[in-house]
């Protein structure tokens, strides 16, 4: 099954990878906490995930991710 998320939801999951909650990826992102829920409602029905935990490591295996913590993610980070 390929799975094509936006890169706003590209955005939410990684930083929820990278253990942002709800309030933090909003602030990030410019959007509402309802924003947020809703986008991680679709992701998460989209991916067949039952959790924020699962759907991570389901985007990490399907390569959809850059590993939390990895140069990638730190550079994102501005680390």
């Amino acid at each position: 099954m390929v799975l094509r998320i936006t890169p706003h939801d590209r955005a939410v999951l990684q930083l929820m990878a990278d253990g942002s909650e709800t309030l933090e990826i909003a602030k990030r992102l410019g959007l509402s906490e309802h924003e947020v829920q809703a986008a991680l409602t679709t992701l998460l029905a989209a991916m067949g995930a039952r959790s924020r935990s699962e759907a991570v490591a389901l985007a990490l295996r399907r390569g959809l991710l850059v590993q939390p913590g990895s140069a990638q993610s730190l550079k994102r980070e501005g680390v």
